[in-house]
């Protein structure tokens, strides 16, 4: 029961942190070159801990890290985590990563992070085209014959299991419109295209 209570205040404590929803918008995803993760592990971990041993991930375990959410990713879930790879978070723009990694861009960084995870375990082929809730609004799914497609990124390597949920390697970022744009904003700079 005490597992429970906790479950339900760290999803609470989830949902709650942040409010700006994007709408998502379905456009072709970026190219890359096919990615295959390695992730060896008897018993699974908790995402953190999968994620965690994996070197493809270290970047986003990093973010996770810096906005301070390793623990309600740790909790019984079960969760789906829509997880950048490290070479998707080489494609941000100079000088964004960095610019969230700071104490000062927190608050940017859990919303962006949020809008990767979705609570329930979602296997890749119980996905279908269509809107899918994450914790910070909607993204967009599109299951072709040969990709699933979310937003403008697809699942490189999909259904890597947790023990408190599943983890889809995805080759773009997600960031939702107001996001960018607050980040924008705050970089002074243009805006920041191509990042949603």
């Amino acid at each position: 029961m005490q597992n429970l209570s906790l479950n339900v205040t760290l999803l609470a404590t989830l949902t709650l942190l942040g409010g700006a929803i994007a709408a998502p918008t379905l456009a072709e995803p970026t190219e890359t070159t096919s990615e295959t993760l390695e992730v060896a592990q008897a018993e699974p971990g908790t995402i953190v801990d999968v994620a965690s041993g994996n070197a493809d991930f270290s970047t986003l375990v990093a973010a996770i890290q810096a906005a301070e959410l390793a623990e309600a990713l740790a909790s019984d879930g079960p969760f789906t985590v829509f997880a950048p790879t490290n070479a998707a978070f080489a494609q941000l723009p100079d000088g964004v990563l960095e610019a969230l990694l700071k104490p000062e861009n927190k608050d940017l960084l859990i919303e962006i992070l949020k809008y990767h995870v979705v609570a329930a375990d979602v296997p890749a082929g119980t996905l279908y085209t269509g809107p899918i809730q994450t914790f910070n609004g909607d993204v967009a799914i599109r299951v072709d014959p040969d990709k699933i497609v979310v937003n403008n990124g697809s699942i490189v390597t999909p259904d890597v299991d947790a023990s408190n949920g599943v983890i889809h390697a995805i080759n773009q970022v997600l960031i939702p419109v107001e996001v960018a744009e607050t980040l924008a904003s705050r970089l002074q700079s243009e805006p920041i295209r191509g990042l949603w």
